[in-house]
């Protein structure tokens, strides 16, 4: 398949890059489980839950705590819809605990799809944020886009990149670009329905001052019902 391989060439030299301003960096480990249980026979209407533990600096504390459910439907086999929550408590060492509520909505497109196997998939995400003892709401765009190219019988490379932009300068949330992520890993069937994506996530936090890289160990448990 060439072209699913240089479209995997093309997203690992992405992940790879990074710009040269970083001067902070940090090694984190990131742990995430993602289920998606369907609601009706049809499979039209589905329940999305996750959990992510994010433990930062050099992996020494729990420094992010994340819960997310959302509710979805299927407009057809290939785009949803989804409206949701989601619970962030952050702990860092350098300032006091924030916990912070989101509402969001997500287009999710599923843009290629052949029979050998290569998916490119997208995902919009809308996020109203409050964060507690600030009185403005932050909103935030999220663009996704996931690339699954098969590299053997079973196993496909996984690979994404999701900027983060503000929308609007709020206390706790800068305008303009704030992250931007990218991942590439390895997709690992342990059954029916139940995958593990173990792999390397490139974190760029864009800041007022010093911008900062994470170079995080990411291991992913999804579960398909």
């Amino acid at each position: 398949m060439p072209f699913a391989i240089r479209m995997a060439a093309a997203a690992i030299a992405l992940v790879t890059a990074v710009p040269a301003a970083a001067q902070e960096a940090d090694f984190n480990l990131w742990t995430g489980q993602f289920a998606t249980i369907n609601l009706d026979r049809d499979q039209e209407t589905f329940l999305r839950l996750e959990a992510q533990e994010r433990f930062t600096d050099d992996v020494g504390r729990l420094g992010q705590l994340l819960l997310r459910p959302a509710l979805g439907y299927r407009l057809n086999d290939k785009v949803s819809i989804v409206g949701g929550y989601a619970y962030v408590r952050t702990n860092r060492a350098s300032s006091a605990t924030s916990n912070e509520h989101r509402v969001f909505q997500e287009l999710n497109i599923r843009l290629v799809d052949t029979p050998e196997g290569l998916r490119l998939e997208s995902r919009t995400r809308l996020e109203q944020r409050f964060f507690e003892g600030d009185g403005d709401t932050a909103l935030r765009l999220r663009q996704f886009l996931q690339l699954r190219a098969p590299i053997s019988e079973r196993n496909s490379l996984v690979v994404y990149t999701e900027p983060f932009f503000g929308l609007n300068e709020t206390e706790m949330q800068q305008g303009g670009m704030d992250a931007w992520r990218n991942f590439a890993g390895i997709s690992v069937p342990l059954a029916r329905g139940i995958e593990l994506v173990p792999g390397y996530l490139n974190q760029y936090a864009f800041r007022a001052g010093e911008d900062r890289i994470d170079h995080i160990a990411n291991l992913n448990l999804y579960l398909d019902f």
